[in-house]
């Protein structure tokens, strides 16, 4: 099989860490997330939890230095571990699907590489919230704003384009539309079109 590597963006409550998920599923591939950390906690003797901890969090460039290739900040560390980590799979050749990461970013140069962020209405969002952590339709919102503008300072922090510009991605998607189940088999059909592509080059 040549090599696929599917990025997926996500907004918080799109449902796009489910979608990603059911691609990793329904290709028989590896999903790497939060779960890349323990792989990178095995190999490097480290915490996963303490790892956790600086888990895709901005840089704060005030507050950190780098001396002779080392870098003061655990976030900016433990950001290009994970860089490294992605583009080692890649390097090798596997094929895997990826969530958040910069990975649309950081693995861009290779050509097996097919990178989708997942947006949402904003009252599905907030629904799909509540169900999932018993909040109200307040708290729903306020965690929603939170997570996403986390995610949006760390992808502004380390990638040159924005976090969700639809120029940086071969696709942009609604799932509030269809669905995370209808919304998946549009992504299939895309994802099989660029594999036929792919092959004709």
């Amino acid at each position: 099989m040549e090599q696929v590597i599917i990025s997926i963006g996500r907004e918080f409550g799109s449902a796009g860490h489910e979608i990603a998920q059911k691609l990793s599923e329904h290709y028989g591939l590896p999903m790497y997330d939060h779960n890349l950390l323990d792989e990178i906690a095995g190999k490097k003797g480290l915490d996963s939890q303490t790892l956790r901890e600086y888990d895709e969090v901005k840089r704060n460039r005030l507050l950190n230095r780098t001396v002779r290739g080392m870098d003061s900040s655990p976030a900016r560390n433990l950001a290009l571990m994970q860089f490294d980590f992605l583009r080692e799979k890649a390097e090798s050749g596997e094929s895997f699907v990826v969530v958040g990461r910069c990975s649309e970013t950081v693995l861009k140069s290779y050509q097996g590489l097919i990178s989708i962020f997942v947006t949402g209405d904003m009252d599905k969002k907030v629904a799909r919230i509540m169900e999932l952590y018993h909040k109200t339709q307040k708290e729903a919102e306020d965690f929603i704003r939170e997570k996403d503008r986390r995610r949006r300072q760390y992808h502004n922090s380390y990638c040159e384009f924005k976090w969700g510009d639809s120029r940086n991605y071969d696709l942009c998607i609604n799932s509030s539309c269809l669905g995370p189940e209808e919304t998946m088999h549009v992504l299939i059909q895309y994802i099989d079109a660029r594999r036929r592509v792919q092959k004709q080059k």
